[in-house]
């Protein structure tokens, strides 16, 4: 399992998240296989978006894919940051 860590901010979470679940299908076929979305603190338009990925390199090319450069800029994404993580130790206590 691949993890990727996006945080961004947003103009508008309403906006933003019609958007994100219209993409559903296009981030499956690309590799996405579950997600998460978080706020962060209580600033609902700060998002952290963390997902599970077949690889990272299908992760990476679909972020810089020319079309999810423009779903991102329908969305109102500000400065996405991406953060591609290898697990290195899960537990349960």
């Amino acid at each position: 399992m691949k993890y990727v860590l996006i945080i961004h901010e947003v103009n508008d979470y309403a906006v933003w998240k019609k958007i994100f679940d219209a993409a559903a299908a296009i981030r499956k076929e690309a590799g996405e296989i579950s997600y998460q979305v978080f706020q962060i603190g209580q600033e609902r338009n700060r998002i952290v978006h963390f997902s599970i990925w077949t690889a990272h390199e299908a992760a990476r090319t679909f972020f810089e894919s020319d079309e999810l450069i423009r779903v991102r800029k329908a969305g109102g994404v500000k400065s996405p940051q991406f953060m591609y993580l290898e697990q290195l130790e899960a537990g349960v206590l």
